[in-house]
């Protein structure tokens, strides 16, 4: 049997992600280019995150080296800055996954869509990399060179691996011994960030953005040595011991009171790898029956992976101040994923389990009681914070909706924070809150319609009359609209109604023009006949034709039946084509087209001028007609006619 060896020394490449990654680094990002310390620090704090949660139930991991440390070394001799910790550490397979190539799908894309433009992402003021999980690459903004020492805790002393780069294409990886676990990172600086070898300069940074981190940040601390009289000696100062420069205390078991509004921001920077302020946080302390901390944080913009049901979303698990879990996504419903935060628990077990959070009763009342915490800050933000609120509807609207359909027990909580663009404005800015106080006084229901686009459902012979007699509609142009309005059938005791519904009437509607309802509503023999004469001749291509009282200037349109368990919405099929088989034309009886086309008694003509009526119908709804060239035709040739 033939054992394969591992080679000593690689020359690898990187995978294409990491090379455009890269350039993006060096060329486009980070323009506060101290932040790199920052990022690696903070993996340094994840790796002792992750070896003290694995020694929970393997204790030899530690090595004898129980004491969690992260050293900032500073070498001006050879123009080196160094961040080193004892973590959990990487084998040979796991630098080359974890330095070598993306593995969070949907980065490709990303990555695609921001080198041909497609991103909305400001390259200029929006610092993305950390969000990725690959905030280790801003080490190359300061650096012409990377060189990474680290060995896995529990492996042999001959087990580590050295990797190196330049961050030009291409790797150097090969085995070497290493006696210590975890890992050292050491950056060649570029000489124009000597800077980051001063002293009070990395201090200065630490405070600034890692002071929250829980674990000891170590450095050199430098001591005057002074001659037996006390005196200081000139240019005796050296290094003799190492401080802990970091406060060194998980921030969210800090008193709130003690905590600045740029120590929350700070963390939350921290905890989600992502360079924008959040909106808003609520830090909160049960205490009783269950005693656990929570601080949420809702940002101001959604992550690239929010979409991807493939993507990792959720808080993070500690167990008295011990880390547990990233990404436990148990403790929020699913429509909440934006959130980030903790959960700290005096109560669960430290060998807890994502199967035994599924089912723990004790996760079900800190998840039913953080939804509630969640729900009530975005009331919050949406009563007092309103342009906060706009940015938040604008980015995660969509995955509020989604909490219409899943949670019952919050539903009409979460109605009033939906917004929507209506006839009065194209901004979603409207609550149904408000749509009920600017309501007509006899309005006794909520008007909507639904579109594939704004452009479409503005334009759609639907508004007329309602626009006539002003009455707002509602504007539902998400995906997700069909299937939220199905499980919001009313508001504060006001239905929803469609108005592409059959069965939709606004004979309620008092005013000036319409004091002889009945009057006008009567339809004559004429009319009735000239309806089933059209009813023949389109027989097939739609599934009833009745008149309308909804039109003023356009001759008919297309309504779903309301009687139909499943209506059909002739505005909202995904594709553009559109067969009207399924819904009912509507004629307006006053149009003067109508009034000419009913006269008609060539039947030949009639039935071009009743398929004509049908294809407008199809174009006033933004659709494309099955055949065009048939419709050109049917015009030309009656445009013929009319000149003859």
């Amino acid at each position: 049997m033939t054992v394969k060896v591992k080679p000593q020394k690689q020359t690898l490449k990187f995978q294409a992600e990491i090379n455009q990654l890269l350039h993006l680094v060096t060329h486009s990002l980070y323009n506060n280019k101290e932040v790199f310390l920052r990022e690696l620090i903070s993996n340094a704090s994840d790796a002792l995150d992750k070896l003290r949660f694995s020694a929970l139930s393997k204790n030899d991991l530690y090595e004898n080296d129980p004491d969690l440390k992260i050293h900032i070394k500073i070498d001006k001799d050879n123009n080196t800055l160094t961040i080193i910790d004892n973590g959990i550490g990487m084998t040979r397979a796991e630098v080359i996954e974890n330095l070598g190539m993306i593995a969070k799908s949907g980065t490709q894309r990303f990555l695609d869509q921001l080198a041909q433009g497609k991103s909305d992402v400001n390259l200029s003021d929006i610092n993305f990399i950390g969000q990725f999980g690959v905030g280790f690459y801003s080490a190359f903004m300061v650096a012409d060179k990377v060189t990474v020492k680290s060995r896995a805790a529990g492996s042999s002393e001959d087990e580590g691996v050295r990797w190196e780069s330049s961050g030009t294409g291409e790797y150097v990886i090969q085995n070497m011994k290493k006696p210590q676990r975890g890992t050292e990172i050491v950056l060649h600086l570029k000489k124009e960030y000597f800077e980051f070898l001063e002293e009070a300069r990395l201090k200065h940074i630490i405070t600034k953005y890692s002071d929250h981190i829980p674990w000891p940040i170590m450095m050199g601390k430098r001591l005057e040595v002074t001659n037996q009289e006390g005196s200081k000696e000139d240019g005796d100062i050296q290094a003799v011991a190492e401080e802990v420069v970091n406060q060194a205390t998980a921030l969210w078991r800090l008193p709130k009171n003690t905590i600045t509004e740029e120590q929350y921001k700070e963390f939350y920077k921290h905890l989600s790898h992502d360079f924008s302020e959040p909106l808003v946080w609520s830090h909160n302390v049960a205490e009783g029956k269950q005693e656990y901390i929570s601080l949420f944080y809702i940002p101001s913009r959604a992550p690239y992976d929010l979409w991807h049901q493939d993507a990792q979303h959720g808080l993070k698990l500690y167990i008295n101040h011990v880390f547990i879990l990233e990404g436990a996504n148990q403790f929020l419903p699913q429509y909440l994923r934006f959130v980030r935060g903790i959960i700290d628990s005096s109560d669960l077990p430290l060998n807890v389990s994502r199967e035994y959070l599924q089912t723990s009763p004790l996760v079900s009342s800190i998840k039913k009681v953080s939804t509630k915490k969640i729900i009530a800050l975005l009331e919050k933000m949406a009563e007092g914070e309103k342009d906060k609120y706009r940015t938040f509807w604008s980015e995660f609207g969509l995955t509020l909706k989604e909490g219409i359909i899943e949670d019952y027990e919050n539903r009409e909580q979460l109605a009033k924070l939906l917004r929507f663009s209506t006839t009065r404005s194209d901004q979603p800015e409207t609550s149904l809150k408000n749509y009920l106080d600017q309501k007509l006084e006899t309005q006794e229901e909520i008007y909507y319609i639904i579109g594939k686009n704004l452009e479409t459902i503005k334009n759609t012979p639907h508004l007329e009359a309602f626009k006539e007699k002003g009455i707002e509609v509602l504007f539902l142009t998400d995906r997700i609209d069909e299937w939220l309005i199905s499980h919001l059938s009313e508001f504060e005791g006001k239905k929803l109604k469609s108005i592409t519904n059959s069965d939709t009437k606004l004979d309620w509607v008092q005013d000036a023009e319409n004091n002889n309802k009945e009057d006008e509503n009567k339809i004559d023999d004429t009319f009735s006949d000239f309806l089933s004469r059209l009813k023949d001749t389109l027989k097939g291509k739609v599934k009833d034709i009745q008149p309308s009282h909804r039109l003023t200037t356009f001759p008919v349109c297309f309504v779903s039946d309301s009687s139909a368990r499943f209506p059909f919405n002739p505005l909202k099929n995904e594709d553009n084509s559109f067969s009207g088989a399924r819904s009912i034309l509507e004629v307006n009886p006053k149009h003067p087209l109508i009034h000419k086309i009913k006269g008609e008694r060539d039947d030949g003509r009639f039935e071009q001028w009743a398929n004509i009526l049908y294809d407008q119908a199809i174009l006033s709804e933004g659709k494309n007609l099955s055949n065009p060239t048939e419709y050109v035709q049917r015009i030309n040739t009656l445009l013929l006619e009319l000149m003859n």
